[in-house]
């Protein structure tokens, strides 16, 4: 897949998109990028989905509205990419940050959003905690964000330990188990180090996660009541980044939805989990033939 700039109606994206069949639309976490997209999307069987990634504005190529930089106005972006693609109607594939415009989209636009499957997504008003010393500058400059990218050539299995440890609430028996599962499992190891190395908060994604970080400290009410397209919840019940209740309390909202919990998950758990796998398959069957129904949480 190769990037490229396209010019809409409501401004510029950085898109890519790979496959044929299904259109879905990938939209990135907080921070993030079309790398980020890219990643996340590699359990899609590109031969049964037309897969759209993109930067969402701020990060990377696609910049954000000098007027408007509402989560509103990135919902009307992707109405506007799916018109210049000629695309009518699409599935989303939304995680973590890329939550709140994905219920939006879904919300201002709902003839264009076939089924949404919203993996540890924000619902609500969300904050930041205040990063440590070390965490500034391993993931908010440059020279940080080229030790990380050495250390997950040098040292793969302390970048996927460490990720697991800061992004849930698992003991340290649980992170070292989960650890040499992930490490011994090629596609699990090679995502986590993927997603690593676009979460630098500096840079050419500094202006999206600050704009992210107001958004969503922001938020009153993403209106969910009003998202007519079946949506697939799924999040990890050990997730400290995006906690649990932002998924049980949309599921409680959403008309049409079903949530998956996976027990002992972190906020990487799709795809850092044992149940990883099963529950991508899951994900896969949601965004081809969508099934409207309102269940109670299946854990996992």
């Amino acid at each position: 897949m190769t990037a490229k700039s396209i010019e809409t109606a409501a401004g510029v994206v950085e898109i890519e998109t790979q496959g044929s069949g299904l259109p879905v639309v990938v939209l990135h976490g907080s921070p993030g990028g079309i790398d980020g997209a890219r990643a996340m999307s590699q359990f899609l069987l590109h031969d049964s989905f037309q897969v759209i990634c993109l930067s969402r504005p701020g990060y990377l190529g696609t910049p954000l509205d000098a007027k408007d930089a509402s989560i509103d106005r990135e919902a009307d972006l992707l109405a506007a990419v799916l018109d210049t693609l000629e695309i009518s109607r699409a599935g989303v594939l939304a995680w973590s940050g890329g939550g709140p415009a994905a219920y939006r989209f879904a919300v201002r636009h709902p003839s264009r959003v076939s089924a949404l499957v919203a993996i540890a997504a924000v619902s609500s008003c969300w904050t930041t905690r205040r990063p440590t010393m070390l965490e500034r500058f391993m993931f908010g400059t440059s020279i940080g964000e080229r030790i990380v990218a050495h250390l997950t050539r040098a040292a793969p299995e302390h970048v996927v330990e460490g990720a697991l440890e800061n992004e849930g609430s698992l003991r340290r028996d649980e992170v070292g188990s989960l650890t040499q599962q992930v490490m011994a499992d090629a596609k699990q190891r090679q995502l986590v180090l993927d997603i690593v190395l676009t979460v630098n908060t500096g840079g050419k994604r500094q202006a999206g996660w600050q704009n992210d970080v107001r958004n969503f400290a922001r938020i009153t009410s993403l209106e969910l009541e009003r998202v007519q397209c079946p949506v697939l919840l799924i999040h990890g019940d050990a997730d400290t980044d995006a906690t649990i209740e932002h998924s049980r309390a949309a599921h409680a909202r959403l008309p049409h939805s079903s949530l998956v919990v996976m027990d002992r998950g972190t906020h990487l758990a799709f795809y850092a989990h044992p149940e990883a796998t099963k529950v991508q398959a899951s994900a896969r069957s949601w965004l081809s033939e969508p099934i409207a129904k309102a269940d109670g949480p299946e854990r996992l």
